[in-house]
């Protein structure tokens, strides 16, 4: 392996399986360092294409989505970094993908519990092609100043505490991701901080070892000292030692096993990682600090001693002239995502959304401040959840029994009303079930159905102004309105709508009042007197009839009975009722596989 430097300020990456926040602290970190251009070229997403939007500093910036790993390295040649963050099932399978493509030089797995054989494939592969792999349980790497995998170093007041936007003069490597973020601080403390840090991995094979990236620090100039933090278990650190004997290293390392501690146990003990246990004396923590020690490195008692260490070895080489003082600068903030800075509560800013019937930010949704489960619980019906999402409360049951009683009723009236033939020609030109359905809503209006509103509108302007029903009929007469909820084009006089008389026969068993019922009736009778046909519909009966449930429940006040009506709900139970019967004739349509309609000739009026 051996080789320099791994990474710089231009290195972009491809970034497999889409995390938003180490995506998003990479990028972070980009625009602490001052990169031009953000690290991360690509993201793949098996199976998804598209962009993400993230952020780039200030600027909001839509980075590319990619189904497949070939397909992304061919969009972005100059991506040689493949940072794979698949579960330890799909790792291998996928970092080998990313190491077969010509552009990819370095692929970091973030996965633990990759199988071994499957990592030796990698490592094998790896190497005979001249290419990298950290990990697999690794954190990833850091160019100081640069660049960085992942979640490396943790968050940006970390990053800058451990002076990681600028380079300093010190290589690390470790196995532990979470003992690297701790010795990075450490190392920041007592020297001019990281040129590049590496965690490999606790797994037991790591795609690359301490000594690999120890060997490649000794080759770059700007590093100049390294220090090591190993672990009890394997013999990754007795390669450091061979190299350090064979005087193939030139610079200061300074080193630690951790682990010593494991003495103290009667019998084995894993500790952490899956390499992290002894198997025998060569392996432990002891023996290879005495090995690193003989062998020239600068190997402290203890954990504890390790800063000092590092610090004298530091303090020596700036003695020796041989570390110039770093420049040391003020790096740009990192503008605070909106929500970070509204929990903190350092801003405050205006909702886009009022929402008062529903509630889904906790551990169930709530209809008006009732939850869900209670509602299965109480065995509410449909009429109660109608009731708490339009009324804002619940309603008597002869309330909701009401409205479940007009949407049974109005549910469907055949094929031949515009709704259901707008539906049914829609759905037999092929279209989808949205498209059928909303084609017949559309009819719905002052001509069909939707005079609900409108017949409680004008019945209780007349019934509160006391006019009798012959006034309230030839004043509108006068201003050439038709009467909202009279009149059908079947039923007559001697042949009611039997929907009708359910609903009245229902309310005047149920409600407390029916006044502005009996008043419908009253206009009925009138109008009845001038043509057969001229009927309470069900618009009219439904109407009126809500207009009583409104009222008669003494749950409303005045305004807020004529707010409803102004705003349309009466008609929202039409819309609601007759979608069932519009969904009905689409199902019905494509169960019989019904060709394309087209309108007989013969009933068409051809005219000039």
């Amino acid at each position: 392996m051996a080789t320099g430097q791994l990474f710089s300020k231009t290195t972009q990456a491809l970034f497999y399986n889409y995390k938003q926040l180490p995506i998003q602290r990479m990028l972070d970190f980009d625009f602490l360092c001052g990169r031009e251009t953000p690290s991360v070229a690509g993201i793949i997403n098996p199976g998804a294409e598209g962009f993400q939007k993230l952020f780039f500093g200030q600027e909001e910036i839509a980075i590319p989505v990619h189904s497949t790993i070939e397909a992304a390295c061919a969009a972005h040649p100059t991506a040689d970094v493949f940072i794979n963050f698949a579960s330890f099932r799909s790792a291998a399978a996928s970092s080998m993908a990313a190491l077969k493509q010509p552009t990819i030089r370095v692929a970091a797995i973030i996965a633990e519990g990759v199988p071994e054989s499957d990592t030796k494939q990698l490592i094998a592969f790896a190497r005979a092609n001249n290419k990298v792999v950290i990990g697999p349980a690794t954190v990833g790497g850091i160019q100081a100043g640069a660049f960085k995998i992942g979640d490396t170093a943790g968050t940006i007041d970390n990053i800058i505490q451990c002076k990681l936007y600028r380079p300093g003069s010190v290589g690390f490597v470790s196995k532990s991701g979470g003992m690297s973020n701790e010795m990075y601080n450490t190392v920041a403390r007592v020297t001019d901080g990281i040129y590049e840090g590496i965690a490999i991995g606790g797994d037991v094979f790591p795609g690359s070892t301490l000594s690999d990236h120890v060997l490649r620090f000794n080759n770059i100039p700007q590093v100049k000292m390294m220090v090591v933090l190993g672990e009890l278990g394997g013999q990754d650190e007795y390669s450091l030692v061979e190299a350090l004997k064979q005087g193939k290293i030139n610079k200061p390392v300074v080193a630690w096993v951790s682990g010593t501690c494991a003495r103290l146990f009667k019998s084995e003990v894993q500790f952490g990682h899956a390499g992290a246990k002894s198997g025998g004396e060569m392996e432990s923590a002891q023996a290879k600090n005495q090995a690193l020690r003989e062998a020239g490195a600068a190997v402290p008692d203890s954990y504890e001693a390790f800063e000092d260490a590092i610090k004298q070895t530091y303090d020596k080489l700036v003695e020796e002239g041989k570390i110039t003082a770093v420049k040391e600068f003020t790096p740009p903030p990192i503008p605070e995502d909106l929500n970070t800075a509204i929990k903190s509560g350092k801003v405050r800013a205006p909702t886009h959304i009022i929402s008062t019937i529903s509630d889904d930010r906790g551990e169930e949704p709530c209809y008006a401040g009732v939850p869900m489960s209670s509602i299965i619980e109480r065995g509410l019906d449909v009429g109660d959840v109608i009731s708490l999402l339009w009324f804002k409360r619940s309603l008597p049951r002869y309330c909701t029994q009401f409205i479940e009683i007009c949407i049974m009723l109005c549910a469907d009236h055949g094929p031949c009303v515009s709704g259901a033939h707008n539906t049914i020609v829609t759905a037999r030109a092929g279209k989808d079930l949205v498209s059928s359905l909303v084609s017949g809503l559309l009819t719905i209006g002052p001509r069909f159905g939707g005079a609900i509103d409108d017949a409680a509108r004008y019945f209780k302007d007349a019934y509160d102004r006391n006019l009798t029903a012959y006034e309230f009929v030839e004043s509108m007469k006068k201003k050439g309105i038709r009467v909202p909820g009279i009149g059908h084009r079947i039923k007559r006089g001697d042949n009611r709508d039997k929907r009708v008389e359910l609903l009245q026969e229902f309310a005047r068993t149920h409600f407390p009042s029916v006044k502005y019922m009996e008043y419908a009736v009253q206009v009925e009778t009138y109008t009845l007197s001038k043509a057969n046909n001229l009927v309470l519909n069900v618009d009219g009966a439904i109407g009126s009839l809500f207009l009583d449930l409104l009222s008669g429940s003494g749950m409303f006040s005045k305004q807020e009975i004529d707010e409803i009506v102004e705003i349309g709900y009466l008609n929202g139970l039409f819309v609601l009722a007759r979608s069932i019967g519009l969904i009905g004739h689409t199902f019905d349509q494509k169960r019989l596989k019904q060709p394309l309609y087209r309108h007989p000739w013969e009933d068409v009026l051809y005219t000039k």
